[in-house]
């Protein structure tokens, strides 16, 4: 989990420092042409990670690239695509009742119980601040009617995107054999995320006053 947690910063932080401008250190013509010059060398970076990317989203280009192919455990990355599946096909006014399948849900928790009501919208926040194991079983079960069918959708969005070593068993990202991706195709994910503007709203946020059972409840 550390080596991913590891991945996860490097990749986010390169990431969003490439999304819209590039910083240029060192000019390669062969690889952009004369009007385009590269953001970092290899030599330029000391990462330690076993993977990461930088992926400059305008130009869809890999800046720098680190063992971007393996196949590896995605954790709590998973989120993305949980989110992404549900921001296309549910309502974030919807009310939803909270299984007991998903408050008992361990790991990382939105601290939702059995019977709880709560909008869609409010889990998504709970999903995305919290990085909520329960809120992403309740999103999926209230999204497709059970966890299943939900995980078809997720691996649906993966095969439209061309995703070839990617594959979801999970909305939430708790280690299991056949739930993979690869740095490359999670930056693809993150790419098609920030396209939305929904998805864009949510992951500027710090902090929110959510409802659950009417009570609010602060999260960040």
């Amino acid at each position: 989990m550390k080596k991913i947690i590891n991945f996860i910063f490097v990749f986010l932080i390169l990431y969003f420092l490439c999304t819209n401008f590039i910083v240029c250190f060192s000019k390669t013509p062969d690889l952009f042409g004369s009007s385009r010059e590269k953001c970092f060398a290899k030599q330029d970076l000391a990462v330690y990670s076993k993977r990461a990317i930088i992926y400059e989203r305008n130009s869809k280009t890999i800046l720098y690239d680190k063992n971007i192919d393996d196949v590896c455990k995605m954790a709590s990355t998973t989120k993305i695509m949980t989110a992404i599946v549900v921001l296309e096909h549910s309502d974030l006014n919807k009310v939803v009742t909270v299984s007991k399948k998903a408050a008992t849900t361990g790991g990382s928790r939105l601290g939702l119980h059995t019977g709880d009501k709560i909008t869609v919208k409010n889990l998504l926040y709970g999903l995305l601040l919290c990085s909520g194991n329960d809120a992403a079983i309740a999103l999926a079960e209230s999204t497709s009617g059970d966890v299943n069918s939900f995980l078809a959708l997720m691996n649906l969005t993966a095969f439209r995107l061309g995703l070839k070593s990617t594959h979801f068993e999970s909305p939430h990202g708790l280690d299991s054999k056949n739930h993979f991706t690869t740095a490359y195709e999670l930056a693809i994910i993150t790419d098609y995320a920030l396209s939305k503007e929904a998805v864009k709203k949510f992951a500027r946020c710090k902090n929110r006053t959510i409802s659950i059972n009417n009570y609010t409840k602060t999260i960040s």
